[in-house]
């Protein structure tokens, strides 16, 4: 299993834990390092207590997880969840806090290409490591691979029917593409299928308004900390949606599209 694969497993086990365990101290008691750590070790038979104990310790770095349970007690081997750590837990099988439960959830809706994928799983690496700035970049280049293969869609397509190819969807810049394509579809969703024009119309614009200007925002920046966690957490949230809707538009042009 590749090291990547490895550490988000570990991950995903340790919040599975968490999750059951807090939920059980709501009645009374307290989350306790070795009840979670001794759990998971169960269940994670193939892999090394270093290996645990270091994405035990990512928990901690990237803020999900405290030590302590009250003033009284602030020390080992009590802990708690943060304000973020109960963020993530709330839906944690497709958070990007747990990256194999939003890759799951990914496949479950649509495929990426190789590029994008490879992108957006940096994405998730540099989220869960804290590295906001690199995810916004890493989420922003798997939006715009996205955008550019629909784009191809269109292209050959056009191509065939020996139409003409609207000049912003052939440019080499990113935001005349995107914006070729909203004025392309723009005019045709009249002929899309109710879900699709719904989809269509809810969020291309997350494109442009959120993934896009987050990405701008790190790679071009006006001030010392232009992005937070939760304008990443944002944008990865949004993201498995722009990836089905490109898809879906692009099975459009090439199949229905006359």
């Amino acid at each position: 299993m590749p090291p990547q694969t490895v550490r988000i497993s570990i991950r995903e086990v340790l919040l599975q834990e968490i999750r059951g365990q807090e939920a059980q101290t709501r009645t009374g008691g307290a989350l306790q390092q070795s009840t979670v750590l001794d759990a998971a070790a169960r269940k994670l038979t193939g892999c090394s207590h270093e290996a645990i104990l270091t994405q035990w310790s990512e928990l901690f770095r990237t803020g999900l997880l405290a030590w302590g349970m009250n003033l009284s007690n602030p020390d080992p081997p009590w802990f708690h969840l943060t304000d973020r750590g109960q963020q993530a837990l709330e839906n944690a099988t497709r958070d990007p806090s747990n990256p194999a439960g939003y890759l799951r959830h990914l496949a479950s809706i649509t495929t990426l290409n190789d590029v994008a994928m490879s992108y957006l799983t940096e994405a998730l690496e540099c989220y869960v490591a804290g590295l906001f700035k690199a995810g916004a970049v890493m989420i922003g280049c798997a939006g715009e691979s996205v955008i550019l293969d629909l784009r191809d869609a269109v292209v050959q397509k056009l191509n065939a029917l020996g139409r003409p190819i609207p000049k912003p969807v052939g440019d080499w810049k990113i935001k005349t593409v995107s914006d070729g394509l909203r004025a392309y579809f723009d005019g045709h969703k009249a002929i899309f299928a109710q879900q699709l024009r719904d989809s269509f119309e809810a969020y291309w614009s997350a494109f442009a308004l959120q993934i896009r200007t987050v990405r701008n925002d790190a790679g071009h920046p006006t001030s010392i900390d232009p992005v937070t966690p939760e304008t990443v957490h944002a944008s990865l949230l949004i993201f498995p949606e722009l990836a089905r809707l490109a898809d879906n538009l692009s099975k459009w042009i090439t199949n229905d599209f006359t």
